[in-house]
């Protein structure tokens, strides 16, 4: 399948399927599926800018307003996450993931689905230690506090990812932390100087997606959220590619350093982890001999392949520029469907049905989760539970459960008086799919 990957998209719908356009036409190939890391801005009408985190200049309603209406529709399959910048409370009405527009797939706040046999996994938001704990507690309307607090990832979206097996793509709007020593960060840093007292301090990355990185380990990793392209290899061995810069804050005599043009601060994120020295630090190469067996010569043991992601950050997009905002990638599907074939996936719905006992709508996260074993014991009872009462063994079609519905308009002169926030809307995609795990309707709840 030939994915093409998006940035930050800030509204900016049109550009990007016109990009998309020129590239077929100039490569002569069809693109699949094109996946969208955060910043969407799924903003219906203006009462949606009102629960929209961002500076009063750029509350501007974008283009996505047209696909929602059906003015417009999406050309290719397109998912996406959520990111700091978006219309949170559009997007908490599909919590658990559905349809924001015609052939417009959101993830929810943390999801995985199958795209042609592609297992493509990812969680909406960014990193905060101040919130991570906490349960599911912002309420409509909006307060200034909740408006920025519901975009920050929680542990329990944590914990349910981390017993997922291993997908082959995750999105993530944050870079999951010090991703940027496995790749070039001494170009890094001469793109983008302002980064070096973060790096230097461990504070660049989600110190949560560093861990699900290396339990995960899935084929590739894409993100955004901060505005410039960059790839990493990330070994999964703790084997660090021998040509990279060892210390990219020695001084370069022939640096010249770029200015950037972003037109926003790049936030900054702390609690970094240092993962504990373990034998996957060690040379897997080296063969130990015994001294008494000098004269025998050892027999080669070819090292263990090493798994690795293939990280990729993309760039926002902004139309008529030169940023880097998008990659087409290929990736071998176990399926050939044209159309692709968008279906649930049969673990997560079994992850999803055995946490949400713990999904607290509560600022606090009150109880404990179950250890990690006894977790991964509960996923497995599920799975069964969704093999055995679900079709195709849970892994089925999604619009057989969830159709788009509108549950809002698109712009009209009601919705434009200025600093109304809209009324909650319940979506029926969510109370479908609740239905079908037979779990309660929190989401609406919460709200209710």
């Amino acid at each position: 399948m030939k994915i093409a990957v998006e940035g930050c998209c800030h509204g900016e719908l049109d550009a990007i399927y016109e990009h998309l356009a020129d590239l077929e036409k100039r490569n002569n190939y069809k693109i699949d599926l094109l996946l969208i890391c955060g910043d969407f801005q799924a903003i219906r009408n203006h009462k949606d800018l009102q629960c929209m985190s961002v500076p009063e200049k750029f509350r501007q309603l974008g283009g996505f307003n047209e696909y929602y209406t059906g003015a417009k529709v999406a050309p290719v399959v397109t998912l996406v996450i959520g990111g700091n910048h978006e219309a949170s409370n559009y997007m908490w009405e599909l919590f658990h993931g559905g349809w924001l527009a015609p052939n417009i797939f959101f993830l929810g706040n943390a999801g995985c689905v199958q795209v042609n046999g592609i297992r493509v996994a990812g969680m909406s938001g960014i990193f905060n230690k101040h919130h991570y704990r906490q349960g599911f507690h912002e309420k409509m309307p909006y307060s200034y506090g909740s408006m920025r607090s519901i975009y920050h990832i929680r542990e329990y979206n944590f914990r349910r990812l981390a017993l997922l097996s291993k997908p082959h793509i995750f999105l993530s709007h944050d870079w999951p932390a010090s991703i940027e020593h496995h790749g070039n960060l001494r170009d890094l840093l001469r793109r983008k100087p302002f980064f070096k007292d973060d790096v230097r301090n461990g504070a660049l990355g989600s110190p949560p997606l560093f861990e699900l990185l290396k339990m995960l380990k899935p084929d590739w990793w894409f993100s955004a959220h901060l505005h410039v392209k960059f790839e990493a290899t990330y070994f999964h061995a703790g084997v660090v590619p021998p040509d990279l810069p060892s210390n990219p804050f020695e001084k370069n005599p022939d640096e010249i350093v770029i200015g950037d043009d972003d037109d926003e601060p790049t936030p900054s994120v702390v609690e970094p982890t240092d993962p504990k020295p373990s034998a996957a630090n060690l040379n897997p190469d080296e063969i130990m001999l015994d001294d008494e067996e000098e004269d025998v010569a050892p027999v080669p043991v070819a090292p263990p392949p090493r798994e690795k992601t293939n990280f990729l950050a993309l760039d926002k997009c902004i139309p008529n520029s030169r940023r880097q905002f998008l990659e087409v990638v290929d990736i071998d599907a176990p399926e050939t469907i044209s159309p692709p074939r968008l279906t649930f996936d049969p673990e997560w719905l079994a992850v999803v049905r055995a946490f949400d006992p713990y999904m607290m709508l509560t600022q606090t996260q009150h109880g404990s989760y179950p250890d990690h074993r006894t977790a991964i014991e509960a996923v497995s009872r599920e799975l069964e539970w969704v093999k055995q009462s679900l079709p195709e063994s849970g892994r089925q079609d999604i619009n057989d459960v969830q159709t788009f519905v509108m549950t809002s308009t698109g712009p009209t002169p009601e919705t434009q008086k200025a600093g109304q926030q809209p009324d909650y809307f319940p979506n029926p995609q969510t109370a479908a799919l609740c239905s079908m795990l037979q779990i309660d309707n929190k989401v609406d709840r919460l709200n209710s």
